[in-house]
């Protein structure tokens, strides 16, 4: 069983089908980029009439750059399942990129939408676009500071019996939360053309994003209960509830709408960033 859990992971998530699906994913955003260049052309030339809500994606141009970056944030959650068997900090540096990912997309999106204003007032709207870049930038920093940490950081090369088993364990968690996310990105996909189709087709960070932070909160408490099996310090414990914390905040915030939502994703990064100053000093602990 641990040999078939371990095949199936270098099979869909090993080195090799990570270049793989990292090419695609990039063949595929630019090819969506042109194509959404080419929608709004022909909706600018009334040559193709898009009613309702999706109309809001053929507007401006600037509209054109949610669909490569919408590609790109559905590689990142692949790159983010991957990193499920090698850390709890690696799989939450990888959260944080995806909410920046996620709050850069919608400046851009809002970016288009934004109305001037004479003199030196500061419109509604140009205010939140200011908050969300403040939001940006402090999950930005969290990002790059566990990019350089995990980059710093030296694995040791032999592990204990009881450690292969518990990466064993989160192989399977990681095979089972790909077919999660497979299932959720075709389901989200298909209910979004029929809601087009019936007038809607707004499009938000809630999409796909919403359900998939429920299920991953749920994949990282299963893994501190079985860390918990292996490791009884409170120093682990307390340093991975923290972090199922930090998830936990940034799924409220995808659910949340304006300055809110601003608020709860820096809560995240700052959260996150306290917890890895926090346990940096002690690099004597193994990290799971």
């Amino acid at each position: 069983m641990l040999e078939w859990n371990k095949k199936a992971f270098q099979f869909s998530m090993g080195d090799s089908s990570e270049e793989f699906i990292r090419k695609l994913a990039i063949v595929l955003a630019v090819i969506g980029f042109f194509i959404h260049i080419l929608l709004w052309a022909l909706f600018k030339t009334e040559n193709i009439t898009i009613t309702g809500e999706a109309s809001e994606l053929v507007k401006s141009p600037l509209s054109t750059l949610y669909t490569p970056f919408s590609i790109l944030l559905v590689y990142e959650v692949y790159q983010l399942i991957r990193t499920i068997p090698d850390s709890f900090s690696s799989s939450v540096g990888k959260q944080y990129e995806i909410a920046t990912l996620l709050v850069v997309r919608d400046v851009l999106k809002r970016l288009s939408e934004v109305q001037n204003s004479e003199g030196w007032k500061i419109s509604s709207d140009l205010g939140f676009l200011l908050v969300e870049c403040a939001a940006f930038l402090v999950l930005l920093y969290t990002s790059l500071t566990y990019f350089r940490i995990s980059s710093s950081s030296e694995k040791s090369e032999e592990m204990a019996e009881n450690i292969v088993i518990f990466i064993e364990a989160k192989r399977g968690i990681a095979n089972a939360m790909l077919l999660v996310f497979l299932v959720m990105a075709a389901y989200s996909f298909y209910t979004w053309v029929g809601s087009v189709q019936d007038g809607g087709g707004s499009v938000s960070r809630v999409i796909f994003f919403l359900d998939f932070f429920t299920f991953l909160i749920l994949a990282d408490i299963l893994i501190l209960l079985i860390s918990y099996w292996f490791y009884t310090d409170f120093g682990n414990l307390a340093r991975n509830t923290g972090f199922v914390l930090s998830t936990v905040i940034i799924r409220v915030a995808i659910s949340s709408e304006g300055v809110s939502s601003m608020i709860l994703f820096t809560l995240s990064g700052l959260l996150g960033i306290a917890i890895l100053r926090m346990f940096t000093s002690n690099n004597s602990k193994i990290n799971i």
